[in-house]
């Protein structure tokens, strides 16, 4: 996704919306636009068929729930072949950490651990 539309998912911030890259592209695939996702450049030299193929697999592999993610050897089939695939469900990782640190209605920090050790929080890339 980030190759298509030529921007990164970590700094990117919908200001309408506060989604990130992926839930941009979640909501423009909704809406039937994906084709506004694309970077101008790969929308001149790729064919849109196969660019909006690819947006539909990585969208595939962002969904919330591991099972329905497919295999990494079902990807490369996908991308090698014409046949149909299912839609992609809701993605896991929809909203830019700077929207949910503001959404927060209390300014002091809270725990994440009931016993006040400390907890690593695992970010994708």
């Amino acid at each position: 996704m980030e190759i298509i539309s030529g921007k990164k998912n970590k700094g990117f911030y919908h200001l309408n919306n506060g989604f990130n890259l992926i839930g941009h592209a979640w909501r423009l695939w909704k809406e039937g636009n994906l084709s506004e996702l694309i970077d101008s450049f790969v929308q001149e030299s790729c064919t849109l068929s196969e660019v909006l193929r690819c947006i539909h697999i990585s969208l595939l592999c962002v969904q919330q729930h591991p099972e329905d993610r497919p295999s990494m050897s079902s990807v490369v089939l996908m991308l090698g072949s014409e046949t149909a695939m299912v839609n992609p469900k809701e993605p896991g990782f929809l909203f830019d950490k700077k929207s949910l640190e503001a959404s927060s209605s209390s300014s002091k920090p809270k725990s994440s651990s009931i016993n006040e050790l400390s907890l690593s929080v695992l970010e994708p890339r």
